[in-house]
């Protein structure tokens, strides 16, 4: 996945695309940066499942500076981190749909053998070892905490 994001970022120099440049550079020093922080504790470079953690976190926190820039009256700067969020995407897996995500959470819930609330955290371990990237997890968490109520 590393690879696939040099190689973007190479495309897009020689293209002069500058947003998916500049995009792909904030991807890249993300990763080093997770990378450093392993290497301080041992560890060595982020695995795929890693890099698919921190797309979808850097997505989230595109998709709430879009919604305080349009409630501001930004629209351009809401647009841009719009255009930011898609090229980031086109790295993620396909993103399941909210059927399949209400069917991947019934599957953990049973799975885990969850009885409560206060098997939650089981349920979302499972879902994120096994759909990381595909999936909000925002959304299912609610849909796991209706099925356990």
């Amino acid at each position: 996945m590393r690879d696939t994001i040099n190689d973007a970022l190479k495309e897009a120099i020689k293209n002069q695309d500058k947003t998916r440049m500049a995009t792909l550079r904030l991807i890249s020093a993300a990763i080093k940066d997770r990378d450093i922080e392993g290497r301080t504790k041992g560890r060595d470079s982020v695995s795929d499942d890693d890099i698919l953690g921190i797309l979808a976190k850097m997505i989230r926190q595109r998709e709430e500076s879009a919604s305080i820039y349009e409630e501001n009256g930004r629209l351009e700067m809401a647009a841009q981190e719009r255009e930011e969020i898609e090229i980031i995407r086109g790295f993620l897996p396909q993103q399941l749909s909210d059927e399949d995500v209400e069917a991947a959470c019934r599957k953990a819930v049973e799975a885990v053998g969850a009885e409560g609330l206060r098997d939650m955290g089981k349920c979302m371990g499972a879902l994120k070892k096994r759909y990381a990237g595909q999936m909000d997890f925002g959304k299912a968490s609610s849909v796991v905490k209706e099925i356990l109520k």
